[in-house]
């Protein structure tokens, strides 16, 4: 029981953590449209380019916003897709049903875009609010329009992905790869923008390393995380790597068993040999879970007490990522 208490209190303080970061990168402003709207907003180019909107007013969305009143209508149909949207599917039941909701009550609470070109706007956040308000058959949407940078916009995306629970592990390292190869910010700076752990963006960026059709496995649920932290031990070995992954789809193999498929795949015969041989059970199962904590090959070689712990990286970040490990614990 306190073992059950003690995840659940993790995970709420893992979403807070996340909506802390988001909070930090959207601005103060109303997040519950009350009463009629504003008119829908013109763009007019400035600077080079760049955009702003405006109401029927004529005051600017960051005057509004500074007011407290940055809610506007803004055509559906001029909303631009977000090019840092990492989610790939959408559920069509959930989405219906969200459809169905705001034909009767509206959009509750307003998306975020940013000022796009010709009288364009670029999505941020509330993508599928945007796509159950075309079902609804709405045209217009209630917006807070936000002059944002690039990198801004694509925090602020990464950060409300996350929030969401059924954020497959393939979209959340496609989120951190964006951040990471888009605007050159390390592991560190994405944990702290995000609330995780280094570890833990770390070990989502070692899934891109799969082979393209382990990843599709990811992508649609057939193997999951654990799954495939399991697999990556085989990142030398590409083709068995593919093979396993395949037999645990069509097989339905647990973590467990998957682990014990690696391990004799990686074994050399001698190995093999002396695992045949009796092992003390308390260094076994160390070594098990070694290798489970940290995603890589290790070997715990005892006798009578002394003997070495040898750990084989594949990358220099799992060796970064072991040092930082081992820092943290000296």
């Amino acid at each position: 029981m306190e073992t059950a208490m003690t995840t659940a209190a993790d995970k709420t303080d893992k979403r807070r953590a996340l909506g802390r970061g988001l909070d930090s990168l959207l601005p103060s402003g109303p997040r519950i449209v009350a009463g009629t709207a504003a008119a829908t907003p013109a763009v007019q180019p400035i600077d080079g380019g760049a955009t702003t909107a405006r109401s029927s007013s004529g005051q600017s969305a960051a005057d509004q916003a500074a007011a407290g009143d940055a809610v506007v209508q803004v055509e559906i149909d001029k909303i631009d897709q977000n090019p840092y949207q990492t989610r790939v599917s959408f559920n069509a039941e959930l989405l219906n049903e969200l459809a169905e909701s705001i034909k009767t009550s509206g959009v509750v609470q307003p998306i975020v875009v940013r000022p796009g070109r010709e009288g364009r706007y670029v999505l941020i956040l509330g993508e599928r609010r945007c796509r159950a308000s075309k079902l609804a058959g709405k045209t217009t949407i209630p917006a807070m329009v936000r002059a944002v940078s690039d990198q801004q916009a694509a925090e602020m995306t990464v950060v409300e992905n996350l929030q969401r629970q059924d954020l497959n592990c393939m979209e959340a390292a496609n989120a951190y790869a964006k951040l990471s190869q888009g605007f050159g910010m390390t592991q560190e700076q994405i944990a702290g923008r995000v609330g995780v752990s280094r570890e833990t963006i770390a070990n989502h960026l070692r899934l891109l390393k799969l082979p393209v059709s382990v990843i599709r496995f990811l992508e649609y649920g057939a193997l999951g995380f654990s799954e495939a932290r399991a697999l990556l031990r085989l990142s030398d070995a590409p083709d068995e790597l593919e093979k396993m992954a395949h037999e645990a789809v069509k097989e339905k193999l647990s973590v467990a068993q998957i682990e014990d498929a690696v391990d004799e795949v990686l074994l050399p015969q001698e190995a093999k040999a002396a695992k045949k041989r009796w092992v003390d059970p308390n260094v076994a199962a160390v070594q098990g879970e070694m290798e489970r904590s940290l995603g890589m090959r290790v070997q715990v070689k005892d006798r009578n007490g002394k003997g070495k712990i040898v750990i084989q990286y594949a990358s220099l970040d799992d060796f970064d990522r072991v040092v930082e490990l081992l820092s943290k614990r000296a």
